[in-house]
């Protein structure tokens, strides 16, 4: 399969996927998230990388949906299925355990999944209409989590850079 025919399926698999389902203001359609997500990946990070593409356009799909880890390597391949599965808590855990493993699979992970992560919060980010601790905490974390792969590959040192400054921006404190 071509490079721009994997990243088309794989958005209209997402846009099927997250059919009614909205964003926390109510209104706006949830695969507007993972849509933006794939944009930051190429457009703000600079990465052309089809499989990240792809994975950025799915990255919630097992987390969110009814979407296993076979039925997306089976039809986007095993590298896609690995960045999303990389990207999706297991919720079979129990919650204190969750974000930890979270985080450890996340560092294991193929630079792709730091890369989405990175993407992942930019765009929560820069959605956040007020203070929010708990945003701001998981860009941090997820900037520190991608760092050591920023030196072999500059997509993912672009992130980093992008994320540091945007919770710069958005974590000073508000003067009235």
């Amino acid at each position: 399969m071509s490079g721009a025919a994997l990243w088309q399926r794989a958005a209209s698999y997402a846009a099927r996927a997250h059919a009614g389902h909205v964003r926390k203001d109510g209104v706006t359609p949830y695969v507007a998230h993972p849509f933006r997500v794939a944009m930051v990946v190429r457009d703000v990070f600079g990465c052309d990388d089809t499989t990240a593409i792809a994975a950025a356009l799915l990255h919630d799909t097992i987390e969110d949906t009814g979407t296993d880890y076979d039925e997306l390597a089976e039809l986007f391949g095993a590298h896609v299925a690995d960045c999303v599965a990389a990207l999706s808590k297991d919720m079979r855990l129990p919650e204190p355990q969750r974000e930890p493993a979270y985080d450890e699979g996340l560092r294991r992970a193929d630079w792709r999944a730091k890369l989405i992560k990175l993407a992942d919060v930019y765009d929560n980010l820069c959605d956040l209409s007020g203070d929010s601790k708990k945003v701001l905490d998981k860009c941090r974390r997820a900037v520190e989590i991608a760092k050591p792969a920023a030196t072999e590959h500059p997509a993912v040192a672009k992130g980093v850079d992008a994320v540091e400054r945007l919770v710069a921006e958005k974590g000073e404190p508000r003067r009235h």
